[in-house]
């Protein structure tokens, strides 16, 4: 092959590159920076307007009580957002698929009370306890399955059943004594409450979570490049590492004044990577992300929709019991209130105002962690000011409804642009 030809080549190989956003070429920070704002015109936000909004919540906050940023709030809202966070996990992936599920406060709720019962009152031993509240979380998930592939009821209506039956079976479960409290040396109580990671460990974690950070830049860019795509800029690539480094290390020496990490939020923030993983790095998570986009296309395509719908509302059923049972040991009881106030307002608004859209097929594990603390900060932050709860509901109604705004002007954007 001639030069001349060569370069006809390269030249043809870069056209097709930047003809598909999944293979662009990004040359220097110049390439990067055009990149970055052609997304961003395009309606690609992503995780852009969770992060400016937490931004500007802490600094309002604190300019009205500089309380709101130290280390004891800081930690108190890590720690009383993760059982919620994972109650809206399983919300994110619903969402993917285009569906709702409206009975995840209450499926919690019936679950932490069947481990307390079982517990407390008929001394099971708390493992078989545990599995007990995880199981009906399971058993949820499979009934609303055959509910929705089987006899075709839409999951707002088995959901909004869910919601109220659910409810009803919490109460009956707890009968006349109304409220049962955990031991305060069982496990869950102390997971939950009085377990925190060592200062020396919270900085060997932060290490390990940004060299695997560059490591999977690392490996991806090597796979691309065996692929003949376009690779991230190693000098952005080594640069995002730093700032995580430095970034998480700050903030954990910061928590760490008070008392660090608690076991809670760190698995709350494992869930979350792991499921990205799955969401990103499976054919599972291809599969779900396919069928939230067009379920018929994704069935003609060879997917058995069927299995990708019973694994979402297992997996989302599985998480409201999960949720459920680390809430109650937070609070140290199961009462007729667990998972029946707000639960469902604040799981659902999480993962919208997190970034997962309504209209399915787009979103991220990270949006439960991100709306979680968005929700959780302005809780404890009209608290602090002395706000009245009524204020805090029509706050979070506000952003919710922004939220969707925002999610329907990027989505008009992203058609408008060609990118659907």
């Amino acid at each position: 092959m001639s030069t001349t030809d060569e370069t006809r080549s390269e030249a043809a190989d870069l056209a097709v590159d930047l003809s598909d956003e999944r293979l662009i070429r990004t040359v220097g920070l110049g390439g990067y920076l055009r990149l970055s704002w052609a997304r961003l015109r395009s309606g690609e936000l992503g995780s852009l307007p969770v992060v400016v909004g937490l931004l500007i919540i802490s600094v309002g906050f604190y300019l009205e009580n500089p309380r709101f940023l130290s280390s004891q709030n800081i930690v108190s809202i890590t720690q009383f957002a993760a059982p919620v966070g994972i109650i809206s996990l399983g919300i994110v992936l619903v969402l993917l698929l285009g569906e709702i599920d409206l009975s995840v406060g209450s499926v919690s709720g019936f679950a932490a009370a069947t481990m307390a019962v079982l517990l407390v009152d008929r001394d099971a031993g708390t493992v078989l306890s545990l599995l007990a509240g995880i199981g009906v979380g399971v058993a949820v998930g499979l009934f609303y399955s055959v509910l929705y592939t089987k006899v075709g009821v839409p999951s707002f209506v088995f959901s909004l059943a869910g919601l109220l039956g659910f409810q009803g079976a919490l109460l009956y479960v707890l009968g006349t004594q109304g409220t049962i409290n955990l031991p305060s040396d069982s496990f869950l109580v102390q997971f939950t409450r009085f377990e925190f990671l060592a200062p020396a460990a919270s900085y060997v974690l932060v290490v390990a979570v940004a060299g695997l950070y560059l490591l999977g830049q690392l490996v991806g860019n090597r796979q691309r490049a065996r692929a003949g795509l376009g690779t991230a800029w190693m000098p952005v690539v080594l640069a995002k590492a730093a700032v995580l480094l430095i970034g998480l290390g700050a903030l954990t020496w910061y928590v760490n004044i008070d008392r660090g990490w608690t076991y809670l939020w760190l698995f709350f923030v494992a869930l979350v990577v792991a499921t990205d993983l799955a969401l990103r790095r499976t054919r599972w998570g291809r599969h779900v992300f396919a069928v939230g986009g067009n379920e018929e296309a994704a069935r003609r395509s060879g997917i058995k929709v069927t299995r990708v719908y019973v694994s979402v509302f297992v997996l989302a059923s599985t998480l409201a019991a999960l949720g459920g049972l680390l809430a109650a040991g937070l609070q140290t009881s199961v009462s007729q209130a667990s998972g029946t106030t707000d639960t469902n307002l604040m799981a659902i608004a999480a993962a919208v105002i997190g970034g997962t859209s309504l209209f399915g097929g787009r979103g991220s594990a990270y949006s439960a962690l991100l709306g979680i603390l968005v929700l959780q900060a302005i809780q404890r932050g009209l608290n602090l000011v002395g706000v009245d709860s009524s204020v805090r509901f029509m706050v979070t109604g506000a952003v919710l409804l922004l939220a969707v705004a925002i999610d329907s002007l990027s989505r008009r954007a992203r058609s408008s642009s060609g990118r659907g």
